[in-house]
């Protein structure tokens, strides 16, 4: 299996963290998002380890809220020690209603409005990652009539391909997100932001996309960033104390993505920086990066009842779901991968190829081609689709007036409701 808590039991039913897919399913109806709350948990160890172990006791992973936001998910970073990044005044708001400390949360976006930063403050986040000059201008602003002074981090970009989809590479020189190192600009923003009395720029911060499993594309990022931070040391006389490397690292989506052992992959970022800040003689920042996909989706997989299976003799064969693009657009997006179980028939053999698809009035609402599942795949079967903890419930629409699935947390054996089923009622709720 594509992860160590996907199993099959004894009955031939799908088990998703040592539970039953198929009871789950019957009990909480479907479409379905599951999350195994042990495995997050796990996963947010194993960073906090890492970085302890490698980038020295002042470093921490920040979890990246745009994967999967809402309540109980920050609770559990609360309750892990682990730091956030969050990307809207929504997200910020939904960790409050958390309880969580906004002093250890750090707030993007590369368009925060005016209404964004006084709520930032507001709310006393703990760090602004400003994205451009006029974010810049505006903290100042609002930090001078508040007669603080606001930390900050500058998103620079350091030009970098990491080879991913197009539509998530965010690293390279003309990304629409943060300054050019290559063009100047991330210079220039750095003497500007220094100038500021009520802003504090505490250091850096790259990103350079998502869902990598390139062997150097962090190390070669840090370097870059490193060098710039001598530089501006040795022309500026700034030395910054934090530097940001940002998310992305990838995870299993099917059997042909390769298995990422993160204490390894920090290890190797970890020696990169050190044998830099050797070279630069520069003391080493303290190092920040912010995984979210590779904490959240491999506990995810979203279940669904299968209705029509349509045969085209000579063509194709669709297995239609009852969800879809609303609760998963990745496919429809960026023709993400994705792997598809007959979570009731897994002791069948997969013969028969089809189009997992959607129930909404859209050609394009596809979850995967190409799936190989049994032949007596039928009416009332549950599909379920594997990895989806990341960027699924955190990206869902209301699509063709669809409401959207609960999210139940597996731990422990035992199984409860984070986040209700949307009804009827709630789509109208907003309706006057």
């Amino acid at each position: 299996m594509i992860c160590e808590n996907i199993t099959i039991g004894a009955n031939g039913h799908l088990h998703f963290a040592g539970q039953d897919t198929v009871a789950l399913a019957k009990q909480y109806g479907t479409p379905l998002y599951l999350l195994d709350e042990d495995y997050i948990r796990h996963q947010c160890r194993v960073y906090q380890n890492a970085f302890k172990k490698h980038f020295g006791p002042t470093s921490r992973p920040l979890y990246a809220s745009k994967a999967n936001s809402f309540k109980r998910i920050y609770e559990i970073m609360k309750e892990e020690g682990m730091g956030i990044d969050v990307v809207s005044s929504g997200e910020i708001y939904t960790a409050l209603q958390a309880g969580y400390d906004l002093s250890h949360a750090y707030f993007h976006s590369n368009n925060k409005t005016d209404r964004d930063i006084v709520y930032g403050m507001d709310n006393h986040i703990g760090y602004f990652v400003a994205d451009n000059v006029e974010e810049i201008k505006a903290i100042e602003a609002e930090a001078g009539r508040r007669g603080i002074k606001q930390k900050v981090l500058l998103r620079l970009t350091p030009g970098i391909d990491p080879h991913t989809y197009e539509a998530i590479a965010t690293g390279k020189v003309d990304s629409k997100f943060g300054s050019a190192i290559e063009t100047g600009q991330a210079e220039e923003i750095t003497v500007f932001t220094l100038a500021q009395p009520h802003v504090e720029l505490m250091g850096f911060h790259c990103h350079v996309g998502s869902q990598v499993f390139g062997e150097d594309i962090f190390e070669r990022a840090a370097v870059i960033m490193l060098e710039f931070i001598a530089a501006m040391k040795e022309k500026h006389g700034y030395m910054a104390r934090q530097l940001d490397l940002g998310g992305g690292y990838g995870v299993r989506y099917v059997e042909s993505d390769p298995f990422l052992d993160v204490d390894t992959k920090v290890s190797q970022v970890a020696a990169a920086i050190q044998a830099a800040c050797k070279r630069l003689n520069i003391e080493m920042p303290e190092i920040h990066m912010e995984p979210g996909r590779s904490i959240v989706g491999a506990a995810g997989m979203t279940l669904y009842t299968c209705g029509t299976v349509k045969k085209i003799p000579g063509y194709k064969n669709y297995v239609s779901i009852d969800g879809g693009m609303p609760d998963n657009p990745r496919y429809a997006l960026y023709k993400a991968n994705y792997t598809c179980l007959l979570a009731n028939k897994m002791n069948e053999k997969c013969d028969f190829e089809a189009s997992v698809v959607g129930r909404c009035c859209e050609s394009g609402d596809i979850i995967q081609e190409h799936v190989m599942l049994p032949a007596s795949v039928g009416r009332g079967d549950t599909v379920a689709v594997c990895t989806t903890g990341a960027y699924n419930y955190s990206m869902a629409s209301n699509y063709n007036r669809l409401p959207r699935p609960a999210t139940v947390m597996l731990s422990g054996g035992k199984s409860y409701v984070a986040i209700r089923r949307e009804t009827f009622e709630d789509l109208c709720a907003c309706d006057l």
